[in-house]
């Protein structure tokens, strides 16, 4: 069998708990976090930047697609 995943997460002391299976991985850095440091915000993501970009895109778009405009009168 093989060894345990271990967290990827570095500060001053690297973490040693074990890596999550499913939600571990992050998906913009692709490392392998323990419970605590899955979320990018937690794990100093090098694509956090990069990844609230695209949040802010996808919102603005889809805000934009739901607008609703007025239609034009026409003047008697």
């Amino acid at each position: 069998m093989p060894a345990k995943k271990r967290c990827q997460f570095q500060a001053e002391q690297q973490c040693n708990q074990a890596a999550l299976r499913i939600v571990g991985q992050c998906p913009h850095c692709r490392s392998d976090f323990c419970g605590t440091h899955r979320l990018p915000e937690h794990h100093a993501c090098n694509n956090l930047e990069d990844c609230r970009q695209q949040a802010f895109n996808r919102n603005k778009a889809k805000l934009e697609s739901e607008r609703t405009v007025a239609s034009k009168m026409a003047t008697a």
